[in-house]
């Protein structure tokens, strides 16, 4: 037998021998029940207390990358594709290979690189020689100054040819250019397989990384609900992947242009992502809260019982007695309920099992 159904058989045992009336009649709400001290103990008991009221309103979202700490890898040259050795979904650390381009324009940047390297070994003999010359007086100044404009301008094309090829990512390679990710994180994007022809120009990205660590939410605010959403307010999601799970963020920017055809305003929301739990695209509920001036009574939202169009909460006396007030409900934000009548500060409130409780007052 579950916890849930024995506590409900304790006090149906209970109520029946206690509360039993000659007609059977329903017990009146005003009427105080004592509890057993063996199933008080097993209960929560919370005071009512004045709390900040708090708007709070639910958007619709979808979970995105962080493209603060997304890095788009596209194709610095054409060519073929080989070597790809990543997938969809794999975490890769900074500098890891994700794959080759075999390119014609790499082979060319390794000639350019090769002719210079050699321009630099005549260029150099040639100074050599000239000084020599001129110190045998065969030679004039003139041919010195030029050898040595020669030499610098050859040095200054090996220089040229390297950088070319580092922002390539190649080395002193035959015709390969080497794809590495530039960060640590996931392939959340990949648009390429082996032996596939890509080209330069067609601005199609090889592979997307992202870090994952923390992503984005963009929920859509309707013009009627504008003005509740601000700057930093809170937010608290919940997705149909992991139910029962609350995830908190805050709201980190708002746009100031509605959508035309639809008329909503986007609002982003940032929160960190422990476990990588949330993948892009999932689809979320977005909470987004905000305290505002005004005082009200408040409650667990667990001590609120809903029967036949109305709020009812237990509240515990002394010596465990209870009694069902009806409250009015303002609002409801997460496990905290707002209320303006049927209590008062300071009373105790059953916070568990308060509708078991409430069904065998009822019976």
């Amino acid at each position: 037998m579950n916890k849930p159904l024995a506590l409900l058989c304790v006090i149906a045992v209970f109520f029946s021998t206690a509360c039993h009336h000659e007609d059977d009649k329903p017990t009146p709400a005003s009427d105080y029940y004592t509890l057993p001290d063996s199933l008080a103990k097993t209960l929560d008991v919370a005071p009512v207390r004045s709390c900040p009221m708090v708007n709070a309103i639910t958007l619709t979202g979808k979970i995105s990358f962080n493209n603060d700490n997304v890095v788009k890898i596209y194709p610095m040259v054409s060519g073929n594709m080989s070597g790809v050795n990543v997938a969809l979904g794999d975490y890769v650390h900074a500098g890891e290979d994700l794959g080759v381009i075999r390119s014609s324009e790499m082979a060319g940047y390794t000639r350019d690189l090769v002719n210079a390297q050699t321009n630099i070994q005549i260029t150099k003999r040639n100074l050599d020689a000239e000084q020599d010359l001129f110190k045998g007086g065969l030679a004039s100044q003139s041919d010195v100054i030029a050898a040595d404009a020669a030499y610098k301008q050859a040095q200054s094309e090996l220089a040229r040819a390297q950088q070319v090829l580092a922002i390539n990512g190649g080395g002193a390679t035959q015709g390969l250019m080497t794809v590495k990710s530039p960060i640590d994180g996931f392939v959340v994007e990949k648009f390429v397989t082996n032996n596939q022809a890509i080209r330069a120009d067609n601005g199609t990205n090889l592979f997307t990384i992202s870090d994952l660590n923390n992503v984005w939410i963009l929920a859509n605010v309707y013009e009627s609900n504008i003005q509740n959403v601000h700057l930093g307010d809170s937010a608290t999601i919940t997705t149909l992947s992991y139910p029962g799970k609350v995830f908190k963020g805050k709201v980190d920017k708002i746009s100031n242009v509605l959508d035309p055809t639809n008329k909503v305003m986007s609002v982003r929301v940032v929160l960190s992502n422990p476990g990588y739990l949330l993948k892009p695209e999932m689809f979320a509920s977005v909470t987004i809260s905000n305290k505002t001036n005004q005082q009200s009574l408040c409650v667990p939202s667990s001590a609120l019982i809903f029967d036949n169009s109305q709020y009812f909460v237990l509240v515990v006396g002394d010596k465990h007695q209870v009694q069902m007030h009806k409250v009015t409900v303002i609002n409801s934000v997460g496990d905290q309920t707002y209320i303006s009548s049927g209590v008062n500060e300071g009373d105790k409130v059953l916070a568990s099992q308060a509708l078991l409780i409430y069904a065998q007052l009822n019976s």
